[in-house]
């Protein structure tokens, strides 16, 4: 299958720098894990090497401070040049001095210097020079010399003791360590990168891999059994990622059968519009026949009958576009709502229930809608509100239903309101969802959607203002609030408009 084409959204979007990384997830995720203990003992590695250098030069501080014990030890305090070569070159150092007292004195001595030493001082050593000082010493040229400070530890009396030293052999000693550092880095660094490696894909990628291919399972087949994410029952975010793909899968699955049900149902319905529309046009004729009649009471009776046909042949050619979801746009004008009401109660068959009607809208006041789908929002909410209190059991007072109007601005709320036992709990999440919302066992649960549908329809909306064991409260909201009319004597009961 060819890849489809980008939306003129992705080509305007601009396109953000990526790095390149080798193979998925578990790849990137190896590569940083090296990536971060190598650095972790890079930072490591200028600290260890300032304490080798640190550790090294106060090993040849105290040699020196012990080889400066031995001119004490003769009567004349000197020592020949052979024994001071022999205590130098056993220390490893050149020269050896002490201050006692503010007064310097060079102990040991040995040949002249061709170079000036460079001065370590490690009795009060920043952490900056402390750090940086094994570095200097690898990098510096050979045949250097270090002249070295510190506090003694032998002589007690004197004020600080100082060595000069060649420094080829803490520069031999610095690369030794270093590479034996390398070493020991690069094989923790592996042992640690490797398990950390291991933990981090078995808690981490491996569940991001499971839900990944339910989620590609879902998507190719919604009916495959495999496609369902299975529950770890971790009480992480991998744990809330797995809980809520598992509601999602189930709210589509939810979905994608009620738009079959629904597909099948526009099937069948556009299969049976034709023969409908036969019939209905054939009642048309014989509406017409009847009219040729003088009798009053068919005379009477006959506006009714012509309405009623008009409405079920509109409703008949807009079934087709019903079951594609959609219905033909309203066609608005000034209705008045009163008229309206008292049409769609004798549809819904109020009167022959015994369900009082209790109209508190003025004769003059109207509202901006479609005549025909104003009809049908407010039948089906009359309708409903019947059969619910008809199935109410422990009822004892009589139906009684309340129709108001209300401006708000420049819009129109028409308030319908029972008595009744009030919607279930069960059915308010659903209630204006298509065979989801009914809450009776014969309900089918079309009647809230399309009345819904048509009022969004408007550009206003339906809802559940208030329900409970004392009834309840929907609220159609229409926009444009236009003026009343003068009131004046209406020439037909029924008439909507």
């Amino acid at each position: 299958m060819a890849d489809a084409a980008p939306t003129p959204q992705e080509l305007e979007r601009p396109k953000r720098p990526r790095f390149f990384w080798p193979g998925g997830l578990s790849a990137r995720l190896l590569t940083l894990t090296i990536l971060f203990v190598v650095a972790a003992g890079a930072f490591a590695l200028p600290p260890a090497l300032a304490s080798f250098e640190e550790k090294w030069l106060l090993d040849r501080i105290r040699a020196a401070e012990l080889a400066s014990l031995a001119p004490d030890a003769t009567p004349d305090r000197k020592v020949s040049q052979q024994i001071a070569a022999q205590l130098l070159e056993g220390a490893g150092v050149t020269r050896v001095a002490i201050q006692t007292e503010g007064m310097r004195r060079l102990v040991l001595g040995g040949p002249s210097l061709k170079h000036a030493p460079y001065l370590v001082d490690l009795r009060d050593q920043a952490p900056v020079s402390w750090l940086i000082a094994p570095f200097q010493t690898l990098i510096g040229g050979d045949g250097r010399y270090v002249r070295v400070v510190a506090s003694p530890t032998f002589l007690r009396h004197a004020d600080f003791v100082e060595i000069v030293a060649p420094d080829a052999e803490l520069k031999r000693g610095l690369i030794s360590y270093l590479w034996k550092l390398v070493l020991v880095a690069a094989f923790v660094s592996s042992v640690a990168g490797f398990l950390v490696y291991l933990t981090l894909n078995l808690f981490l990628v491996r569940p991001m891999q499971r839900i990944t291919r339910a989620m590609e399972r879902f998507r190719a087949d919604p009916d495959d059994a495999r496609a369902r994410v299975q529950l770890s029952g971790r009480q992480d975010e991998i744990g809330r990622a797995e809980a809520e793909l598992d509601r999602m899968q189930a709210d589509l699955r939810v979905a994608l059968n009620s738009r079959a049900r629904l597909a099948a149902l526009g099937e069948a319905v556009a299969k049976i519009n034709h023969d409908l529309k036969n019939m209905l046009t054939s009642a048309q004729i014989a509406s017409e026949r009847l009219a040729a009649l003088k009798d009053p009471k068919v005379s009477q009776a006959l506006p009714r009958l012509e309405r009623a046909l008009d409405r079920a042949v509109k409703l008949a050619s807009g079934v087709l576009a019903y079951g594609k979801s959609q219905e033909a746009a309203p066609e608005t004008s000034s209705v008045r709502l009163a008229a309206a009401v008292e049409a769609a109660a004798e549809e819904a068959r109020l009167a022959e229930h015994d369900i009082a009607l209790a109209i508190d809208v003025g004769p003059a006041e109207r509202v901006t809608a479609d005549p025909d789908q104003l009809h049908r929002i407010l039948a089906n909410l009359l309708r409903n509100a019947r059969e619910a209190m008809e199935h109410q059991e422990d009822r004892t007072a009589p139906g009684r239903i309340a129709v108001s109007l209300t401006r708000l601005g420049d819009a129109s709320l028409v308030r319908v309101a029972d008595n009744g036992p009030g919607v279930p709990e069960r059915a308010r999440e659903r209630l204006f969802q298509p065979f989801a919302g009914s809450g009776r066992p014969d309900g089918a649960g079309l009647g809230l959607a399309i009345a819904r549908e048509l009022a969004q329809g408007h550009g206003g909306d339906l809802t559940l203002a208030a329900t409970g064991p004392g009834g309840s409260t929907f609220e159609l909201r229409l926009p444009g609030a236009p003026p009343p009319a003068p009131t004046r004597r209406r020439a037909a009961k029924n008439s909507a408009t």
